[in-house]
């Protein structure tokens, strides 16, 4: 995601919703200014996740935001990087 997401609570609130829905992975943010997100779990929490993710907190504002399919690599609990 980019926009003003770094300083906002962004990577809390993902692994918030990833505790609540079992879903998988990682957030961190990256040297750009940008978050970066990988989920892995059932489809429905993974979209939930990816739509939070797309929105933002509040406070954030997320002016793109791209999502790319994988394949699934086994991942268990949730990172905050």
């Amino acid at each position: 995601m980019r926009g003003r997401v770094q300083g906002v609570f962004f990577r809390e609130t993902i692994r918030r919703e990833a505790a609540a829905r079992s879903v998988a992975g990682w957030v961190e943010n990256r040297p750009d200014g940008s978050v970066e997100a990988v989920f892995e779990g059932a489809p429905d929490g993974v979209d939930r996740l990816v739509d939070v993710s797309l929105q933002g907190p509040r406070g954030a504002v997320v002016e793109d935001g791209e999502v790319f399919e994988e394949e699934p690599a086994g991942a268990s609990g949730f990172e905050v990087r």
